[in-house]
């Protein structure tokens, strides 16, 4: 089993930029992608970005590129997401996620943490 745990979320202005750290425990060998998933109140849970193993894929939603940035320190068993120009429509659960598999896009995490929560206020 994977534990993961998330930390960093808080308010913050439109404008401002944020900085989400997972930590992931247990069988952390096991795993090879990463991922950050949102769900805003009354919507589905959304894909934001995923980073392989080896940071040497990545892949984010339109919705935030050019403004997140998914890292990942595998020495650490960390994974980040920086987060600039936030926008009031960003705000949500951020939930930190990983795989043994490679990130695909129709792969659904097996290991999920309990989320933080992020606002942004305009």
């Amino acid at each position: 089993q994977v534990q993961l745990v998330e930390s960093g979320g808080t308010l913050v202005q439109a404008g401002g930029s944020l900085r989400l750290s997972c930590a992931a425990s247990g069988r952390t060998f096991s795993i090879s992608a990463m991922y950050w998933f949102r769900q805003a109140p009354g919507k589905e849970r959304e894909f934001v970005a995923a980073i392989n193993r080896s940071n040497s894929g990545s892949d984010y939603a339109n919705s935030v590129k050019g403004r997140f940035t998914i890292s990942r320190d595998n020495a650490k068993n960390t994974v980040s997401l920086q987060m600039n120009s936030l926008r009031p429509e960003d705000t949500a659960v951020y939930y930190c996620a990983a795989d043994p598999r490679n990130y695909g896009g129709s792969i659904i995490p097996r290991y999920w943490g309990q989320g933080t929560q992020v606002t942004v206020s305009s």
